[in-house]
């Protein structure tokens, strides 16, 4: 990225692995309470025929005093402006959870500029025109932290310590915030192909709801279902990695991907 010097960039985007000169992005955006490193294998399976990408949210980590954001759409906005608006390298976007809504409303920032992701990978979530009638974010500690463990995506043991609570419970309440208050906002959806993928047991999403994705999008359409809960895509990596490859090869963005 020719601007990867820039202060926006280093707060909001991060790089784990070198890539290969001119290969696509993939830019991937965490759920609620997850942070860039959730990627990093991901990461490490597609270097170096794929620059992955990956956003780091205020408040959480080493961006733990940076002011958390308010929406999705807040957070969208953080993402677009790291970009450099003159790169010109085929970009992807894959969000899972709340990254999927973050990725969406990015999308349509990116659509709106004239710079169209070449494809959106939306990963466990409802469709953005759902709309959710949750108030977690409102209530006690532990009901938030009820919620995190049945969906299985934080290490028990940093549940169980008092001191990593305090440093994770800001930003956790914070996503939970915006992804229950979240509004689709009126306007078009999108013209890029949308793939959109779930675990055929979370308990936040059946196949359906995910099928009403295909609602947002004028572009290509698939609907793939893989074996798990709302982490599917931890136990079916390599099968989630070969989706994101044949995608890639079949845009004739990249060959072949060893995964």
């Amino acid at each position: 990225m020719a601007d990867r010097s820039s202060a926006q960039h280093q707060a909001w985007l991060r790089s784990f692995h070198q890539a290969a000169p001119g290969a696509p992005r993939l830019l991937c955006l965490p759920h609620a309470g997850g942070s860039a490193s959730f990627f990093f294998s991901l990461s490490k399976a597609l270097s170096p025929a794929v620059d992955v990408l990956a956003a780091q949210y205020p408040g959480r980590q080493d961006r733990r005093e940076d002011p958390v954001a308010g929406s999705v759409q807040e957070l969208a906005q953080g993402v677009f402006r790291a970009l450099d608006e003159r790169d010109d390298t085929p970009l992807a976007l894959f969000g899972h959870s709340m990254g999927a809504m973050v990725g969406f409303e990015l999308a349509r920032l990116l659509e709106a500029a004239g710079r169209p992701p070449a494809v959106f990978f939306a990963s466990g979530r409802r469709s953005p025109s759902a709309r959710s009638t949750e108030t977690l974010y409102a209530g006690d500690d532990a009901r938030l932290l009820e919620e995190v463990t049945k969906l299985d995506g934080t290490d028990a043991a940093l549940l169980q310590d008092e001191e990593m609570l305090e440093l994770i419970l800001p930003a956790l309440r914070a996503d939970y915030h915006v992804v229950e208050t979240y509004e689709r906002t009126p306007g078009p959806g999108l013209s890029c192909p949308l793939v959109v993928m779930t675990g055929d047991a979370d308990p936040r999403l059946t196949p359906d709801e995910a099928g009403a994705w295909s609602e947002e999008t004028d572009g290509p359409f698939e609907l793939h279902v893989y074996p798990g809960a709302h982490f599917y895509l931890v136990a079916q990596q390599q099968a989630v990695l070969a989706r994101i490859e044949a995608t890639l090869r079949r845009l004739g963005l990249t060959d072949e991907v060893a995964v």
